[in-house]
């Protein structure tokens, strides 16, 4: 090399950590979780189906994605606390797992892109305009059990349970709030359902963890041969103590989502939960990518799934009926 080379080359390799040096760093973007639940572990969040999406659709979570999540535990009345503080930290995007936090979320921002999982009436709420156009900050996957869901829970109750008569429903709500603050009616399919096959019906609602004791005897001491459940944060961070009750007094149990049959439930009907929060990555990704949460449909679940416990069936003393079984999704044995 001669020596006009040799002093190219020198001037390049030092200029080269300088330009390196001068770049802007590469952003990487944040998405605040807000969950209305309790905290997880490291290697559950990994695996978490909301991690998986993202992962599906090229974002590697810790390294080309930062989640940071906040935890109820329990705990409502911090919600409004912990969406301002994902708020003051500003992260790109709000994914919420249910009413009661994206509503906490849409009140702390308006500009902040906002998804959703698991809110079942958002337009009654004031979260969106429409579900085809939503109009604000917010967007997401709906979770909303319509009267043909129920009418199939219930039929599948009594095809199960034939002798079944009172049926203890177990949270459920009779009307929603407002981003606004106003509480606004809205239609319950299940009574109507219930009735058709002649099933008597009680409401027993949850307001925290601690209503759990006095509700599982106040469904004792009613004498119910059932309970049910959809499935809420509030159902759902207590399914084990529920399936637990209806397995001790060899009570039927039917429930909306899959992971209470996990938990020992006798049977399950609706929508994959995983599989749903997994597909709401999807509007993290427009977002980030440049899409407005205004212009983004909300998605409803159009695939349903029986998952039918065999082990609880014979426990509690049910022939599930052949043909039950050749139309279920799942069998767990």
């Amino acid at each position: 090399m001669d020596r006009r080379a040799c002093l190219a080359a020198l001037a390049m390799s030092v200029a080269a950590p300088r330009i390196a040096r001068g770049q802007a760093p590469v952003k990487v973007p944040r998405v605040g979780i807000l969950f209305d639940g309790l905290p997880a572990t490291p290697e559950q969040l990994a695996r978490s189906p909301l991690a998986q999406g993202l992962r599906e659709l090229g974002w590697a979570p810790g390294e080309t994605i930062v989640l940071e999540r906040v935890y109820s535990e329990g705990r409502r009345e911090r919600l409004a606390e912990l969406a301002a503080e994902l708020v003051r930290r500003k992260v790109d995007v709000i994914w919420c797992n249910a009413p009661p936090p994206t509503m906490a979320a849409a009140r702390a921002t308006t500009t902040i892109p906002i998804v959703f999982w698991g809110v079942a009436q958002p337009v009654l709420h004031g979260l969106i305009d429409s579900f085809r156009r939503p109009g604000r900050n917010v967007t997401g996957f709906a979770f909303s059990p319509g009267p043909e869901i129920v009418t199939k829970q219930a039929e599948f109750l009594r095809t199960i349970a034939p002798r079944t008569r009172r049926v203890a429903r177990l949270g459920g709500v009779t009307s929603v709030e407002h981003v606004n603050g106003q509480r606004i009616t809205v239609p319950v399919p299940i009574e109507t359902a219930f009735q058709r096959f002649g099933f008597e019906e009680r409401r027993f609602p949850i307001a925290s963890r601690e209503d759990i004791p006095s509700i599982l005897a106040g469904i004792r001491d009613w004498r119910a041969d059932a309970v049910f459940a959809f499935g809420d944060p509030a159902t759902m961070n207590e399914r084990h103590a529920f399936a637990d009750f209806a397995l001790r007094y060899r009570l039927a149990s039917a429930f909306g989502m899959k992971e209470f049959v996990w938990a020992g439930g006798l049977f399950s009907y609706g929508p994959d939960t995983a599989d749903t929060i997994r597909r709401s990555a999807a509007y993290i990704d427009k977002i980030l990518k440049g899409a407005s949460p205004a212009e983004l449909p909300v998605e409803q679940p159009s695939e349903f799934q029986l998952v039918i416990n065999m082990k609880t069936a014979r426990a509690i003393g049910l022939p599930v009926p052949q043909a039950l079984l050749f139309r279920a999704d799942q069998i767990l044995e």
